[in-house]
Parts: C-alpha cells; structure tokens; sequence
C-alpha cells in the first residue's frame, strides 16, 4: 500500500512539472526524492530519478535513465542516457554523458563537454573544453578552450594524499596519457599521445614522455618457435 501512495504523490508531482511547462515522456515514470525546481521548454525522459536539492534551467534535455543529486543545471544543457550527477554543479550549453558520472565538486563552465564513460571528481572545467571519452578527471582545473584525449588519466592518489593537476587553456592532452599529480601544463601545452607526464609542461611546449619504438625484423615467436621444432 504504501508504494502505491509514493506513486501518487510522484504523479502530483509530475501534474505540477507538466502544469508548468516542462515536457515528461511519462508522467508514471520519473521519481523525485527532495526539492526538484525546472525551468520553461525541459525535456524529461523516462526513469529520471532526483534526490536532493535539484535546480534545472530552461531548454534542457535530459535523456533515460539518469541519476541527479543535490546539483545545479544551467540553462540549454542536454544530459545523455545513463549519466549520474551528484553534488555537480553545470552552467550552462553544456553536454554530459552518455554513461558519464560527475561527482561531488564537479563544475562545468558554459559550453564545456563531457563525454562517455567519463568519471571526474572535484574538478573545474573552463569554457568550452572538452573530456570526450573514456578518461577520470579527478581533482584538477582544466582552463578555456582544452582537449583532453580518450584515456586520459589524473593520478590524484597516492596512496595517502590527494594531489592536483591544473591544465591551461587551449592545451591538447592527447589520448591515452597520464598526468601524475601534482603537475601542471601551461597554456597552449601539448602531450603526446601515451605519455606518462611527471613534470611540469611550460606554456606553448610539446611534451612526449613514452619510451621509443622498438621494431625487431624477422622475430619469432617462442610459440611459433616451438612449432617448427615439432614440425
């Protein structure tokens, strides 16, 4: 019985979004677990779920099954499907996800990116930079206008302390590297992909901290070693 009374109250709650002007998929499936305040012209998709204190601006999106928590969403955001947000804070023009989580001290300045399978915690990411795919960003500052490439990583930990990395603006991390905290990369900064960064990257230098190719001609190996011995 007493869930069938939590539904009708989530459906009071869904008549009162609907009444003022925000778009629900299905009015049955959204729960809302706090203080929920949206904006004019939202979207919300289905099994969206908001605990906590949760402020959306208008003309958002928000796509299936997402997870907010005690955060702020900005005007114009668009949050993809599957993307958990707790205690994040969003501006505005945004994209987050899908399959991203933004954890607590997370802020996005207008315009900045999140893409899949991005994790990034206690992190401030300036005005249009962008963290595509596959990377955790975890207590660091990214400044205006920077890319950072699949894979990246921020060693924030270890073992005992948490350090930080601060990135500039316009600086190109390109992917699969790793940015051992504390470190820094100065403005217009950029690492080759692979690298594993332990110093400091001074403005408008390259950095390539991943060891040489080696390319030994006509190897085999022990498999196919042991193969021609039993031929």
């Amino acid at each position: 019985q007493q869930a069938f009374v939590e539904r009708a109250y989530q459906r009071e709650i869904a008549d009162q979004l609907l009444a003022d002007g925000v778009t629900l998929a299905d009015p049955q499936r959204i729960d809302v677990r706090g203080n929920l305040t949206v904006g004019k012209d939202t979207y919300i998709d289905v099994n969206a779920v908001f605990v906590g204190d949760v402020s959306i601006g208008n003309n958002v999106t928000i796509e299936p099954n997402c997870f907010i928590s005690d955060s702020s969403i900005g005007d114009n955001v668009h949050i993809k499907a599957n993307t958990v947000l707790e205690q994040a804070v969003l501006s505005a023009n945004n994209e987050v996800g899908p399959f991203a989580r933004l954890r607590p001290g997370t802020e996005l300045a207008d315009g900045a990116k999140i893409g899949n399978f991005v994790e990034t915690k206690k992190a401030k990411i300036g005005n249009g930079s962008k963290v595509n795919h596959l990377s955790y960003v975890g207590d660091a500052e990214i400044g205006i206008g920077s890319n950072i490439g699949a894979g990246t990583i921020t060693c924030n930990y270890d073992g005992v302390n948490k350090f930080k990395t601060i990135i500039g603006d316009e600086v190109f991390v390109g992917s699969n590297s790793t940015l051992v905290a504390p470190v820094s990369i100065g403005d217009s900064g950029f690492v080759a992909a692979g690298s594993v960064i332990t110093k400091t990257v001074n403005k408008n230098s390259l950095a390539i901290g991943r060891s040489k190719q080696i390319a030994r001609e006509g190897w085999t190996s022990p498999k196919a070693k042991a193969k021609l011995k039993t031929d």
